[in-house]
């Protein structure tokens, strides 16, 4: 094995020496400069100088393009039916469109008025109710309210019919007033409120309730005057009966 080895290293010695004797014997030729053929451009070559005007250019003449003659019946093309078909379909949807549009806003507007309509109602009910600050109860006030009306029109059940329609509306009024003035109150407010849309209701009834509080307002006074006029009449037979008491004596 050993002997392989230097076999093989004793084969490579010759062969290295006859490569580098080969290049000692074979020199190239190095040039300092470079190619002669190679030239270089002089520093001081001539270059061409733009002048300031150039000499203007004319084109060429273009030649003129010859115009077709249009037809007449180019000119006034009458629609095809396909076309007249389009447009009378699109007046259509238009037309439609406009219906549905207009349907829309209707059923809107209507939609709208229901909701104030509602809202309005239920403001004026919550409205009538007495605050807590009064104190008022509507349940037991409604009740003797409802009572004064039966009773009403139980006493005039054999009377005449204005007289069933008036003394229980008019005992029902009373006791709401005297029970649950407050809540009547609200009624009152709203009544007039209403009325004053209509001017004739409103001046009826301000002339009726005038006319009320006069014919109350005389009828304290005669109270009053009758009162003093019974008072008067006790007083002088009183003292007449005392006189002939201490006549007797």
């Amino acid at each position: 094995m050993a002997s392989r080895v230097v076999f093989s290293r004793c084969s490579l010695a010759p062969l290295a020496t006859m490569a580098l004797g080969g290049m000692a014997l074979a020199p190239a030729t190095v040039f300092a400069e470079g190619p002669s053929d190679f030239k270089r451009k002089p520093i001081y070559d001539d270059y061409d100088i733009p002048t300031a005007n150039p000499a203007p250019v004319t084109p060429p003449p273009v030649a003129a393009t010859p115009v077709e003659p249009v037809d007449d019946e180019e000119r006034h093309h009458s629609p095809t039916p396909t076309e007249r078909l389009a447009v009378h379909i699109g007046r259509g949807r238009l037309a439609l469109y406009k219906y549905a549009v207009a349907a829309e806003n209707k059923v809107n507007e209507t939609m709208d008025s229901a909701f104030n309509l509602e809202q309005s109602f239920t403001s004026t009910i919550a409205s009538l109710a007495p605050s807590r600050e009064s104190g008022e109860q509507l349940m037991p006030g409604a009740i003797y309210v409802l009572v004064a009306a039966m009773a009403g029109s139980i006493i005039t059940r054999n009377r005449s019919i204005i007289l069933r329609a008036s003394l229980p509306l008019a005992l029902g009024i009373g006791a709401g007033w005297t029970v649950l003035p407050v809540t009547m109150r609200n009624i009152s407010d709203l009544t007039w409120k209403y009325e004053q849309r209509f001017p004739v209701i409103a001046e009826s009834h301000v002339r009726l309730r005038e006319s009320i509080t006069n014919s109350i307002s005389f009828a304290k006074a005669h109270s009053q005057v009758g009162v003093r006029y019974v008072d008067e009449k006790v007083t002088d037979a009183r003292e007449a009966v005392e006189g002939w008491v201490q006549k007797g004596k």
